[in-house]
């Protein structure tokens, strides 16, 4: 996956008309659950399947992934997406799915307590994540990029060295700020995140492109994506330690989405007006025994 070639491109735009207008963040369409036998599943899966609903974690405020504004019935955008495939592939229509807030600080606590029975929430795999939950795929690959004020000269994370650049709490992205010598400075929230950078408390913000391609789109004129990526990060689907039968489950349901074109089209309906290229599907990783 050419994923510094898509994202720096989308930099590029950014810097140039802001990459597009992210709006809402995706289509927030229904889909339909398929006709499937629960009996082909085994353990949580086949609970799930039987129960007709299911409930997920996502983002309530990163355009383009998952947002929801106030007048919204339903988050909308890329995770959530992929989150209805997950869904209709367990025979459940996605106004049957109940959609829980989840930060980057709650995801972990959440699956282990069995408050949500997935995790579709800017989710990178990580081995240590991995000693705690279970984690799927990825359905996408990212880099960390920066989130700059429109008129900055700050280029790359090699000119804020010493200097404060938030990101959320508990996310990956705030250890990858400290390598590179700057100071990683944690909020609540991304929207938090992004209005210390336009009222000028901190220099920059900096996540996942994709991320920062929703919030740049959606500050028009105001805010814009700089450097080339500096990290890889592969998102993938959260579940519980519990019900290891998920992985198989979410692995042949993103497998067959990328085969049928059905996560190209997700891809392209939510984060295509943000400017992001439709990258070619990631290669998944092999369920743990």
């Amino acid at each position: 996956m050419k994923t510094k070639a898509v994202l720096a491109a989308c930099g590029l735009a950014l810097s140039m008309a802001a990459c597009g207008n992210a709006g809402g963040g995706g289509t927030g369409k229904d889909l339909a659950g398929k006709d499937v036998s629960c009996g082909d599943f085994t353990g949580r899966v086949a609970e799930i399947c039987k129960a007709g609903k299911v409930t997920i974690g996502v983002k309530f405020d990163q355009p383009g992934l998952g947002f929801k504004s106030a007048t919204a019935d339903e988050p909308a955008g890329f995770d959530v997406e992929v989150a209805k495939i997950l869904a209709a592939d367990l025979g459940i229509d996605s106004k049957d799915v109940k959609w829980v807030e989840t930060i980057s600080d709650n995801r972990e606590p959440f699956l282990e307590a069995g408050k949500v029975d997935l995790v579709l929430a800017s989710y990178s795999i990580t081995p240590e994540r991995r000693k705690v939950v279970g984690q799927a795929g990825p359905y996408m690959v990212t880099g960390q990029q920066l989130l700059v004020p429109a008129d900055s000269t700050v280029k790359d994370i090699s000119d804020l060295k010493g200097k404060e650049v938030c990101s959320v709490t508990g996310s990956t992205s705030i250890d990858k700020i400290n390598e590179k010598g700057a100071k990683g400075v944690g909020f609540e929230s991304y929207s938090e995140c992004v209005q210390k950078v336009l009222d000028g408390t901190v220099e920059a913000m900096s996540t996942d492109g994709t991320i920062l391609a929703g919030f740049a789109a959606q500050n028009e004129g105001q805010l814009k994506v700089v450097g080339d990526p500096f990290s890889e990060e592969r998102i993938g689907v959260g579940y519980s330690k519990k019900a290891p039968e998920m992985c198989t489950f979410i692995t042949d349901s993103l497998k067959k989405a990328f085969d049928d074109g059905t996560w190209a089209k997700a891809f392209e309906d939510t984060l295509g007006p943000s400017g992001v290229k439709t990258p070619d599907a990631p290669m998944l990783d092999a369920c743990q025994s």
